[in-house]
């Protein structure tokens, strides 16, 4: 499988690591993830490893592995989406059972959305931590003429 690849600009440099600036494709503007991004109107920003010694204002080619990609899409959206559901599933048995008095429906939403809430910020938690793991990183793989 190939690597997901980006052409963009340095920006700035700091030790192994660049921002480089890449052109936002279509996809973006749909994205459920694009307030996210460091975003501005002339793209978005990313870190990468710059293992070229690249330097600023030079154009750069990005490269990401699918499986990093892949994994963080699946965490992304899949994870919410499968927390929702067991808490809504999860909320309409215990409403039958133990809250009688209480439509089990409305059990049933809010530990989904309670669910749902407390998975992003895992999420968050986990994507802060990721940020440090090299293997999580874009990499620069080289300078473009």
């Amino acid at each position: 499988m190939a690597d997901i690849e980006e052409t963009g600009i340095i920006t700035k440099t700091d030790g192994t690591v660049a921002k480089v600036l890449v052109q936002k494709r279509g996809s973006c503007e749909g994205c459920a993830a694009s307030g996210v991004c460091e975003s501005s109107e002339q793209g978005m920003e990313i870190e990468a490893l710059n293992a070229v010694q690249a330097q600023i204002g030079q154009k750069v080619r990005v490269s990401i592995k699918p499986q990093t990609y892949l994994k963080g899409a699946i965490l992304v959206y899949g994870m919410p989406t499968s927390v929702f559901i067991a808490g809504v599933i999860i909320g309409k048995n215990i409403g039958e059972s133990y809250f009688k008095q209480i439509n089990s429906d409305i059990v049933s939403i809010v530990l989904g959305f309670a669910g749902f809430i407390i998975s992003f910020l895992m999420i968050k938690a986990w994507s802060k931590k990721a940020e440090t793991k090299i293997e999580y990183k874009p990499v620069i793989e080289e300078i473009l003429q």
